[in-house]
């Protein structure tokens, strides 16, 4: 797939079907995608790739965690980025039919969330404590990115998951990332159902001249 394609592509995929994804092929993205960037080539990453009943044993733990009363703590955002951020929810819940008085119904959705929307492999991005915060998650934060496009050109479909390390010692329990690790992310991989609404949502994205500055 073309580069300029798999940029304007990649969307965040909610809705997998059963079908697993190799071993092989999971190798394959992660050798090209580590080919992503970072500063003075220190390549801070580590890499877990979690299928089967790991990552089976990581969504009950969640569910566990969660339906104990533990609530992840959710982003506070202020401003234009709070505006931002209560659109793609309102466009989001309008495809899946959640009214916004529905409790029950949203929490159903967030509990699919912490299942990584029931995606047959899950990755998690790990970096040494000892690096500094603002090196690892750059860093990571183009790893990222390099996976999800990437896993565009083998046909599947990726999202992006801080809800995913809500419960790092859930995390850390079934995947052996120790303690000496900050878990950066996670993201879910499979292959999309189509047919499910909210894999048909396209988020907006700011004109830009409203938030890029050219100087002379």
């Amino acid at each position: 797939m073309d580069i300029v394609e798999a940029i304007r592509a990649r969307k965040s995929i909610r809705a997998y079907r059963k079908d697993p994804v190799s071993v092989e092929v999971i190798e394959e993205i992660l050798n090209i995608a580590i080919r992503a960037p970072s500063g003075s080539n220190i390549q801070p990453w580590n890499i877990t790739v979690a299928t089967g009943e790991k990552l089976d044993a990581i969504r009950d733990g969640n569910l566990e965690m969660y339906s104990a009363g533990n609530i992840p703590a959710g982003r506070r955002l202020e401003g234009k980025y709070r505006e931002r951020q209560m659109a793609l929810g309102i466009q989001l819940f309008s495809l899946i039919d959640i009214d916004r008085q529905d409790r029950e119904k949203r929490e159903d959705w967030v509990e699919k969330g912490l299942k990584f929307f029931d995606a047959p492999a899950a990755i998690f991005i790990s970096a040494e404590n000892t690096l500094s915060d603002a090196s690892a998650y750059f860093d990571c934060g183009l790893l990222t990115q390099a996976i999800c496009l990437t896993a565009l050109n083998y046909g599947l479909g990726t999202c992006i998951m801080g809800q995913g390390i809500a419960f790092p010692d859930v995390v850390r329990r079934h995947t052996g990332i120790p303690e000496s690790e900050k878990l950066i992310i996670s993201i879910a991989l499979g292959y999309p159902d189509w047919d499910f609404p909210a894999n048909k949502l396209e988020s907006a994205r700011e004109p830009l001249e409203t938030i890029a500055r050219f100087v002379e």
